[in-house]
């Protein structure tokens, strides 16, 4: 039997576990909930999955899926 665990690492290094998968260029609000546009506003903290690797050990298969932080002029575009 093989547990999937999901996490988001922040581009400081800091992880937090999420409750689904992410997939490569989706926006994540800041606590890594995906962000569907439109947008309410462009005045946000919002990050992009960048890459995701899968590390496997002992039944436990671990997803982590790393963010790069959005320009707010990109943001722009999305409202």
């Amino acid at each position: 039997m093989t547990l999937d665990e999901y996490y988001i690492v922040y581009p400081d290094g800091e992880t937090q576990e999420l409750d689904a998968p992410l997939r490569i260029d989706d926006l994540v609000d800041l606590n890594g909930r995906p962000l569907h546009p439109p947008l309410p506003t462009a005045r946000m903290i919002a990050y992009r999955v960048s890459r995701v690797i899968i590390k496997e050990e002992r039944g436990i298969r671990a997803a982590l899926h790393y963010v790069e932080l959005v320009p707010a002029s990109e943001l722009m575009g999305l409202t």
